[in-house]
């Protein structure tokens, strides 16, 4: 199914998901993906409730608890964003994409040292992770820590390559290492995949060749 289909589905899958919380009012499964589904929709408060009831059916649910710190953080809700999140670090198997959440929660807030723990915990746990590796390297540059940066912006582009931002923060962390044919290279990959470049770094990179 297509993207504008399933948007265009919306309430009909709403009705379907509301049908399945009536009928089986404790299973975290339905409340779960109404919840996803109201998300979607953009009904955050419905979204907020439904993950609320899915964490009191089951106070170990690490990806309730997930979804939720996601959700905050879209809310502007920080601190809460940031307790569900660390609430997920308890009940998970796999901490990694909490810890890489709390970074970017720590980064919102201009922590930059908390982030990069975050991130390299988030990488510690599961190396494949690529969002951890791509914003760690935006934190490493963020820190002065150019060949560390350089190393996490690498690790990243290797896990996805078709990743925009994955690009850009390469060409960001070659840039400050001195490599600018490299970094040219890297960021016109960035633009070709849809990233909007920031037009003063390019014209900075340009002036750098």
């Amino acid at each position: 199914m297509s993207e504008q289909q399933t948007t265009e589905d919306l309430p009909a899958v709403i009705a379907e998901m509301e049908a399945k919380t009536l009928e089986f009012p404790k299973s975290l499964m339905a409340h779960h993906h109404l919840a996803l589904v109201y998300r979607k929709a953009g009904r955050q408060e419905d979204a907020l409730q439904e993950l609320l009831k899915c964490i009191e059916i089951d106070e170990a649910s690490a990806e309730s608890y997930i979804n939720l710190g996601a959700l905050y953080f879209e809310m502007g809700e920080l601190d809460k964003s940031l307790e569900a999140n660390r609430k997920a670090l308890i009940h998970s198997v796999n901490p990694a994409q909490a810890y890489c959440n709390i970074g970017l929660i720590h980064q919102q807030q201009g922590d930059n040292d908390k982030a990069m723990d975050a991130y390299t915990k988030a990488t510690l746990n599961d190396p494949k992770l690529a969002f951890a590796w791509i914003n760690l390297a935006a934190a490493k540059i963020g820190a002065g820590k150019y060949d560390e940066a350089l190393h996490a912006a690498k690790k990243g582009v290797a896990m996805e390559p078709d990743y925009p931002m994955a690009h850009n923060n390469l060409a960001v962390a070659l840039f400050y290492n001195d490599k600018y044919q490299e970094a040219e290279k890297a960021l016109k990959k960035a633009e070709s995949l849809g990233y909007p470049v920031e037009p003063m770094f390019k014209q900075i990179l340009a002036e750098k060749l």
